[in-house]
């Protein structure tokens, strides 16, 4: 599975841009060959809402992305703030409970060698995962890479905020183990809402 990330900075219309995408945009995405789904998160203190597209195939992601720029552009306009569009793969997804708004997301940014991404994947599903999915109020994973940057971004998501800042508090504990395998994490843990989930 293919991803890409829209990430609105300094946003001002967070509901605002929830309305736009569930009445203007998802109708245009649905219309894209290899569309498998969407998902917007949250942080209204932060002012930031991301919304995660899902894709068959990288040339399925590529092919959508001249129709969607227009609807980029005006969800921009409604929102506010800056934008930044990220392509990542989704090399790792678990769903445990069903992922709905209201639950809470944790989104881990982290970066490696390029050449390390294949070796750090693995020990994420048989060292990182275990823990996860053992801890009280878990529902989902993704893990999204760019294998040609290194740079990827963990989601974790909660039944409740409580399980997700439990959550958090658990990573220094693995933290250690990561950055012996020469991971780097890119600021702290970002905490936020699901707003929105469409499943293709």
């Amino acid at each position: 599975m293919y991803t890409r990330l829209l990430t609105f900075t300094g946003a001002t219309d967070i509901d605002g841009g929830i309305t736009y995408l569930r009445e203007e945009a998802i109708p245009v995405i649905n219309a894209q060959h290899g569309y498998r789904g969407v998902s917007a998160s949250g942080d209204r203190t932060r002012r930031v809402l991301s919304i995660l597209s899902l894709w068959d195939s990288e040339a399925d992601r590529a092919a959508s992305d001249s129709a969607l720029g227009k609807a980029r552009q005006e969800a921009l306009k409604v929102v506010g703030g800056e934008l930044t569009v990220e392509n990542f793969e989704e090399v790792v997804s678990e769903l445990a409970k069903p992922v709905k708004p209201g639950c809470s997301l944790v989104v881990t940014r982290v970066s490696m060698d390029p050449s390390t991404v294949r070796d750090n994947v693995d020990f994420f599903v048989n060292q990182v995962m275990p823990e996860i999915r053992s801890q009280s109020g878990f529902c989902a994973v993704r893990n999204l890479v760019d294998r040609s940057s290194g740079k990827a971004a963990v989601g974790t998501v909660w039944e409740t905020r409580k399980a997700a800042e439990n959550s958090i508090a658990t990573q220094p504990q693995r933290r250690a183990a990561a950055e012996a395998r020469g991971i780097r994490f890119e600021g702290a843990p970002e905490l936020r809402e699901i707003l929105f989930v469409e499943v293709n």
